[in-house]
């Protein structure tokens, strides 16, 4: 979540004229994220978010967002449920961008989850993944495999000015992942994104799962290993990995991991930490000038897939054989 675009007073009248929701009693940006304009909005009827997609959003995947978080609620999965205008309409237009008005949930995120929330988001991934089977569309994964040469190759020239050889062991590990990254496990939608931001809880209880905007079809195990590698290390880059048995153990208690998706969650991980690390860097690279968000670390993701190519096997990240 970010703040890209602002929004008039008079524009954001004529758009709730639009809704059953009564009058506007207070809008305020939100400046986490970095990948749309987001916004707290109080109405006379409650709270919500106003979401403005930015211009790295493909409208053409929206009706895929939104109908995956209506699939999902459906399904018992706590998350937003887009709203709908009077015309029935989920998706609609404010201050240029397409823009959608979701159900507020209830709950905080945790900056430094505890074992116990590590369990709780291995189950609630799990049902996430059994809960989105069926749903009708479909949506490559865009920050796949296949994605990141091009971001290597909009930042390789500048990387090694973020840390001394940092362009080498990104091409290290894109080339590796590029030549054995694994096929036909276990695929259906998956998260992508699910970092503690975008998880809620109501003391030790997981209380909903917000930014369906990277969501797609991919590897379930791959989502698997964006868990670990965003929910399992500590500040100092160390992998904990009682936080990982408790993660892979909740998971498991809902859906078990194939030997397949065992055998290939090392190089998963590894891939997980390249993605982001890839991303954060050409976001640190080109932030826009004057807008409301802090890029985040590409250096941390670094650090972590550091760690993970010394991981033998699936056992490092705290899996019970």
């Amino acid at each position: 979540m970010a703040v890209y675009t602002e929004i008039a007073d008079e524009e954001l009248t004529d758009f709730i004229a639009g809704y059953d929701m009564g009058a506007v009693l207070s809008l305020k940006g939100i400046a986490e994220g970095v990948e749309n304009s987001n916004f707290l909005l109080r109405t006379e009827v409650g709270s919500f978010i106003l979401t403005l997609y930015e211009k790295r959003v493909n409208p053409d995947d929206l009706p895929f967002f939104i109908g995956l978080m209506e699939h999902l609620a459906a399904r018992g999965v706590n998350c937003p449920l887009p709203v709908k205008n009077r015309a029935g309409e989920a998706l609609g237009e404010l201050a240029g961008r397409p823009a959608c008005i979701v159900t507020f949930l209830d709950g905080v995120s945790v900056r430094k989850p505890g074992v116990g929330h590590c369990r709780e988001l291995g189950v609630a991934l799990a049902g996430l993944h059994q809960a989105a089977d069926g749903f009708a569309l479909s949506r490559p994964n865009a920050l796949g495999v296949a994605g990141w040469r091009p971001l290597f190759d909009a930042a390789a020239g500048r990387a090694d000015d973020i840390a001394p050889g940092l362009g080498a062991r990104i091409g290290a590990a894109l080339a590796e992942a590029e030549a054995n990254w694994p096929q036909g496990l276990p695929s259906g939608v998956i998260h992508a994104d699910l970092f503690t931001d975008n998880v809620f809880f109501i003391g030790p209880k997981l209380s909903g799962v917000i930014d369906f905007y990277f969501a797609c079809n991919d590897a379930l195990a791959y989502d698997v290993a964006i868990c670990l590698n965003a929910w399992c290390f500590e500040a100092d880059g160390s992998f904990n990995l009682t936080k990982g048995q408790a993660l892979l153990a909740g998971y498991q208690s809902v859906r078990r991991l194939t030997p397949e998706e065992v055998s290939a969650l090392p190089l998963l991980c590894r891939g997980a930490a390249l993605r982001f690390l890839l991303t954060r860097l050409v976001d640190w690279l080109h932030v826009p000038p004057g807008v409301l968000v802090k890029p985040k670390d590409p250096l941390e993701y670094d650090r972590k897939l550091a760690f993970h190519r010394g991981v033998i096997s699936a056992s490092d990240y705290g899996l019970a054989t």
